[in-house]
């Protein structure tokens, strides 16, 4: 053996070679960096599972992304990347949650990350609630992701989570109108206020159903305000220094819509007992969108108890009363409602009615009697082409046939059969009781 070198035995040898084999093992896990997939507008980076369920989270959190961007009419401005750490359920870690959102502040901003256990009982609904979470806070921070160490974050309300998150086919819209039946027909609303101040954690199934539609109907009224999309985008905004009441938040950020007093709870009693009635997947014929225009047009105004009608075109008489701006918010929400259902050769016309409503509304109303005598006059129009278009699809039915329709087959059978003179028939029974009847008619 040389002088200096160290005899090892075998048992050595290999535990030595273990621990080499080891190291080197973990020098190339920690410089091999974790898969990951980015999102097509890159805010979304997602880590973990395979890469086709990485592709479908990917997928998933751009859609919810353009959904809210639609509702808000506001175009892709992110500051901050979202970090969604997708894995299976562990064995060894039976206590992860199924969704977390996790707002940490770091050396160079703010950090928002999505922990997602991927397993059976994850629903497509949950996650996109979760994303639209997390998507808000980013919204709510935006430009302001130098907090304090410590400082309570916080998050969107359970109703806008719902109302925006809640879309078809998660929840179509002609099951928002039944579930809202059942209140509507019972007269037992929900009040505005109370709503906003439910827990849906604490309610049970049934309970937690209605509590989306109800988010679905106050989302659709506060989007269809004058000006909805940008004041609900606002209200997002503002959020990170709002107070403890939620009903003054939506009051400061929507004054025309829900005014002061009880005015609120009307405006939302209407709009629930208008979603509960009306099926919003069936487009109303040309006539019934007139008919509903002309309803929408005629402001009923309250003055020391004598209740008067204007037409939007009489504006100069009732602009100055102390509930016009109400009047004119609540004509607002009703043409965009009915701009959701209308005929579409009518859209244009109601579209340029909204544009006077809210133009009335900031007491500008320069021109308008010119707008609105050009938009009775194509109203008129209108009306006569379709229907002289109905006339002739009537006469062209009517006379354009190739042949017989087979309308009316069953009842020209049956008219011909009781015409008919029956046949006597001459077998000697039928003459024994024949004569038998005429004697006892005689």
């Amino acid at each position: 053996m040389l002088p200096g070198v160290l005899r090892l035995s075998p048992t050595e040898r290999l535990r030595f070679a273990m621990t080499g084999f080891l190291l080197a093992w973990a020098t190339v896990l920690r410089a091999a960096p974790p898969e990951q997939s980015i999102s097509t507008s890159r805010q979304f980076i997602v880590y973990g599972t395979e890469v086709a369920v990485r592709g479908a989270i990917c997928d998933l959190a751009e859609r919810t992304k353009r959904d809210l961007l639609d509702l808000l009419d506001q175009r892709d401005a992110w500051a901050t990347p979202i970090v969604i750490n997708a894995q299976y359920p562990q064995a060894n870690l039976p206590e992860l949650p199924r969704l977390a959102v996790n707002v940490s502040q770091t050396g160079f901003g703010l950090k928002l990350q999505l922990d997602l256990t991927i397993d059976a009982g994850i629903s497509r609904p949950e996650m996109r609630r979760e994303l639209l979470r997390v998507l808000l806070l980013e919204m709510i921070y935006r430009g302001h992701s130098n907090i304090p160490a410590g400082t309570a974050y916080v998050s969107a309300p359970d109703w806008l989570l719902d109302g925006v998150a809640a879309q078809p086919p998660d929840m179509p819209l002609d099951r928002v109108s039944n579930f809202l039946a059942m209140p509507v027909a019972a007269r037992a609303v929900m009040p505005l206020e109370k709503f906003l101040h439910q827990r849906p954690e604490l309610l049970d199934a049934p309970g937690r159903l209605l509590y989306r539609a109800y988010s679905i109907a106050l989302v659709d009224l506060l989007s269809h305000a004058p000006e909805g999309r940008a004041r609900l985008g606002r209200f997002i905004v503002n959020l990170r220094s709002a107070g403890n009441d939620p009903m003054e938040e939506l009051r400061e950020q929507f004054p025309g819509l829900f005014g002061t007093g009880d005015g609120a709870e009307r405006v939302w009693a209407r709009h629930i007992a208008r979603l509960a009635t009306e099926q919003p997947y069936q487009l109303l014929t040309s006539a019934e969108t007139e008919r509903r225009l002309d309803a929408a047009l005629r402001l009923k105004i309250s003055d020391r108890g004598v209740v008067k009608t204007y037409q939007l075109a009489e504006f100069p008489k009732f602009l100055k009363h102390p509930s016009a701006k109400m009047l004119l918010a609540v004509l607002a929400q009703d043409l965009g409602q009915l701009a959701t259902r209308a005929n579409p050769i009518y859209r244009p016309i109601i579209s340029e009615y909204s544009k006077i409503t809210a133009l009335l509304t900031r007491r500008k109303s320069k021109g308008l009697t010119r707008r609105l005598d050009r938009l009775r006059a194509a109203r008129q129009e209108v009306a006569a082409q379709m229907r002289e278009i109905d006339d002739y699809l009537n006469w062209f039915e009517a006379t354009r046939l190739s042949g017989p329709s087979g309308a009316f087959t069953d009842y020209m059978k049956a008219a011909e059969s009781a015409a008919r003179p029956q046949k006597s028939r001459r077998d000697p029974i039928s003459i024994y009781l024949d004569a038998l009847e005429t004697q006892f008619e005689n």
